[in-house]
């Protein structure tokens, strides 16, 4: 049983959550402004649906790789997360694929519950690669039936630009896969195209597909244009926070996600990121060249940051968890509602984590940290 100021899907309530099997199994109380005093905020934790890596380890690594990201991001709020992989060679990342589900749903017992696989290339376009190593190339619906016959792999990002890409996205969506667009050199009507074919979001928005020009509307400007989701990395480093309002204001389900890296709860240093030695200083993560290397953004600096760029509590709270859990079809996370799983990120008033339950399970309690 937890008791403070409880984030519903109808709003807050003052009250008690109690759980029963892993499940919430009542929510007790009255509804309150939060703000009007100083009990716990308890949201429901974060779904995080494109994580590269997190302490010191990297997805494309295998074997026990995600168990440390799981034990990582969970210290952090994050309840539910996608290994995210890296375009590679077809063999590195069929092996990648069956060690990952090797270790569903929990790769590790004390950490976040692992959903399946982002697969983030190597369907890209090797001219808008940012910081995937150079083996992209279009993909074909037959080598995509043989992954997913490897893993569950919940979401594809690729360019629709490709030739065969549009049939491989209604290939995709038949399998009940989602996908969204990203890193890509896409126009904008072929940004609609792709959307028209099946594809249902943006994978980080702004970063690595064309940008918006008032004769060119690219990538971007299908996205501010006719998305209904789209991801975006609320560090302030990857988008300023005036182009995060200006996806706010046209993009109706915008979700965010860490794009996390092996650096993601580490000190500063050198790390990998697939096949890529990155750079982590000055806040962020970086190739030699100094091109942006995913992040070392964690969900709760994400809440935070939404929050500082001028989101009310509970939209930044739906925009990390139940946004992305309807994005791929899971209901049963991502919001504190009877019937869902108990998974609970404690705030205090401050916005600093105290503590995580997954499935009620406490599996971080910042009180029992030490220095």
């Amino acid at each position: 049983m937890l008791h403070g100021n409880i984030l519903t899907p109808d709003g807050w309530r003052l009250g008690t959550l109690t759980w029963q099997a892993g499940r919430i199994s009542a929510i007790e109380g009255e509804a309150v402004d939060p703000e009007s005093n100083d009990h716990p905020r308890l949201l429901p934790g974060f779904v995080d649906l494109h994580v590269h890596g997190g302490g010191g380890r990297d997805a494309m690594e295998g074997g026990d790789a995600v168990g440390v990201m799981a034990e990582t991001h969970v210290r952090f709020g994050t309840t539910s997360f996608l290994a995210t992989t890296m375009t590679a060679p077809e063999a590195d990342i069929r092996r990648v694929l069956g060690e990952i589900a090797s270790r569903l749903p929990w790769p590790s017992a004390r950490g976040a519950r692992l959903l399946g696989v982002h697969l983030e290339g190597p369907f890209l376009n090797p001219g808008k690669l940012g910081a995937q190593p150079p083996h992209a190339r279009p993909g074909t619906c037959g080598e995509i039936d043989a992954l997913l016959a490897l893993a569950p792999i919940r979401l594809v990002t690729l360019a629709p630009e490709l030739s065969g890409h549009a049939e491989l996205i209604r290939h995709l969506r038949r399998r009940d896969v989602c996908v969204q667009m990203g890193h890509t050199l896409g126009s904008y009507e072929e940004g609609v195209a792709g959307l028209e074919s099946g594809a249902q979001g943006f994978t980080h928005l702004f970063n690595a597909m064309t940008g918006l020009h008032h004769r060119e509307p690219g990538m971007v400007g299908a996205a501010l244009a006719h998305a209904d989701y789209a991801e975006i990395i609320p560090d302030l480093l990857h988008v300023h926070p005036g182009a995060i309002r200006a996806a706010l204001r046209c993009i109706p389900h915008l979700y965010g996600v860490t794009d996390s890296t092996a650096a993601a709860g580490m000190p500063d240093g050198d790390y990998r990121l697939g096949e890529q030695h990155v750079t982590k200083c000055l806040g962020g993560v970086r190739l030699a060249d100094g091109t942006l290397a995913g992040s070392t953004l964690t969900m709760d600096q994400a809440l935070r940051n939404l929050v500082a760029v001028g989101l009310s509590l509970d939209d930044a709270s739906r925009r990390l968890s139940q946004l992305p859990a309807d994005f791929i079809g899971r209901p049963d996370i991502g919001r504190l509602a009877v019937g869902c799983r108990a998974d609970v990120a404690v705030f205090d008033r401050e916005l600093k984590l105290e503590a995580v339950h997954v499935e009620g399970v406490l599996t971080h309690d910042a009180g029992t940290e030490t220095a």
